[in-house]
């Protein structure tokens, strides 16, 4: 059998280097490149019938008032604008729409979105409320649900953990591929975000259950035997189940088009890191725990090994 439990630091290492990248990203203005649902305005996707420069755009918007528009060309002959918001309820819009069609060339409306200044503000402090609540329901459910076990609050905390792991690659990697490529964050995002703790959380449960099992069938083994057995007999199924969902995240990402991308990507990334973390993080730090190696270090209360 693997000695998964052996390599625990190197796995926390291997975790280190995945996510110190993106933690420097994060910490370089501007940390996140963040979408209209949070700084308010319009942002408008066309795909033009023929090439046009960016100038010819702006200059459109300009002439209309918007002369803070940004305008991102793409490929396929697809473009990008930016600007304050565009009210949708009146002709502004169609205004636009018409000058474009006649000064710039025909078009394909591909998205709109329009938020304003209040409405922004008021999703990024749902977004945050939403994300800390999950995070400690998660945390009084699995203290409650491990209530038998001793120390019942520490396998919560090395789930929490694990879920900041994966939190941590996913918002570190979105902030690197923003500076590289330009991809923003949007309320999807956040959505993208909650699912992907739901999805670490489950696997974290199945080998936690899996480990309370096999502690109570094999009295006489170390509890880092009893984690090593337990972490064997799920291996395959959370790589199976992880796989089954990247391979459809996948297709959704080549296939779904470009509103979903960004989505699909944030799925992609937080599923791998979910399953790694579940598996090789969260499951190691109750070993260290129990060892007492984490008290070591921040003085936390490690149990004494079980008698058989």
């Amino acid at each position: 059998m693997i000695d998964f439990v052996g390599k625990r630091y190197f796995y926390f290492l291997l975790s280190a280097m995945f996510i110190l990248p993106g933690v420097v990203s994060l910490l370089v203005p501007p940390g996140l490149r963040l979408g209209v649902d949070f700084t308010g305005g319009t942002m408008w996707r066309l795909r033009l019938e023929q090439p046009a420069s960016a100038a010819d755009v702006q200059a459109v918007f300009q002439q209309f008032g918007h002369t803070d528009a940004q305008v991102q060309t793409l490929e396929g002959n697809r473009i990008q604008i930016r600007t304050k918001a565009v009210d949708a309820a009146t002709d502004e819009k169609e205004r636009l729409a018409t000058a474009l069609r006649e000064r710039v060339a025909p078009f394909e409306e591909e998205s709109f979105e329009s938020v304003g200044p209040a409405i922004s503000a008021e999703i990024g402090q749902r977004a945050m409320l939403a994300v800390a609540m999950a995070s400690g329901g998660i945390l009084l459910y699995l203290a409650w649900a491990f209530r038998r076990m001793p120390g019942p609050f520490r396998w919560g905390a090395c789930a929490i953990v694990a879920l900041l792991h994966d939190a941590l690659v996913l918002l570190g990697s979105f902030s690197i591929i923003g500076k590289l490529f330009g991809f923003e964050v949007n309320a999807m995002f956040v959505t993208a975000v909650l699912t992907v703790l739901g999805f670490s959380v489950h696997d974290t449960i199945v080998v936690f259950d899996r480990i309370r099992e096999n502690m109570l069938r094999h009295g006489p083994e170390s509890f880092e035997e009893v984690v090593n057995h337990s972490i064997a007999q799920t291996l395959v199924r959370s790589i199976n189940t992880s796989l089954t969902v990247v391979l459809t995240v996948m297709a959704l990402l080549l296939f779904g088009g470009v509103t979903t991308r960004d989505f699909a990507l944030a799925l992609l990334i937080g599923i791998v890191s979910g399953t790694y973390s579940s598996i090789f993080n969260a499951a190691q730090l109750l070993v260290v725990w129990e060892n007492g190696e984490l008290g070591r270090l921040f003085r936390l209360p490690g149990r004494a090994p079980r008698a058989a």
